[in-house]
């Protein structure tokens, strides 16, 4: 942060020394000890404050990210799904168009009593075993 040399410390504590006085120096020096810890953890807590709100930016910025995206997806698929249902009903009625018209090709019945359901004989093979004698 600052920029002294051990020098400048030296001729730090003689003025310190001078002016305070031996007497009330360490007192002092305690004192600004803790004021500068102080210093420090107010400096890192305000530090981590910033981060920490801006982690919060960036998720709230991915949580819009993602529910724009989600509401594309369902659109495209409820799009897409209509037209699946549109084309299914339109063959359907065609379909029943054609089942419908007068010309329609008659199918041929067949005579099921004509048919002989009984099961045919197998024939079996057998081998010749040859005999040892």
């Amino acid at each position: 942060m600052f920029d002294v040399s051990f020098s400048e410390l030296i001729v730090i504590a003689v003025v310190a020394l001078i002016v305070i006085g031996p007497e009330k120096l360490p007192k002092v020096a305690r004192t600004l000890g803790a004021l500068a810890g102080r210093m420090q953890r107010y400096v890192a807590q305000v530090k981590e404050e910033v981060n920490r709100e801006v982690r919060f930016q960036e998720l709230q910025q991915l949580q819009q990210e993602i529910q724009e995206t989600v509401t594309k997806t369902k659109e495209t698929i409820e799009s897409s799904v209509q037209n699946s249902i549109g084309a299914v009903s339109k063959e359907v009625s065609e379909f029943k168009l054609e089942a419908s018209h007068p010309k329609a090709p008659e199918v041929e019945s067949i005579d099921v009593t004509s048919i002989d359901t009984k099961p045919k004989a197998k024939r079996t093979r057998t081998k010749k075993v040859p005999t040892t004698e």
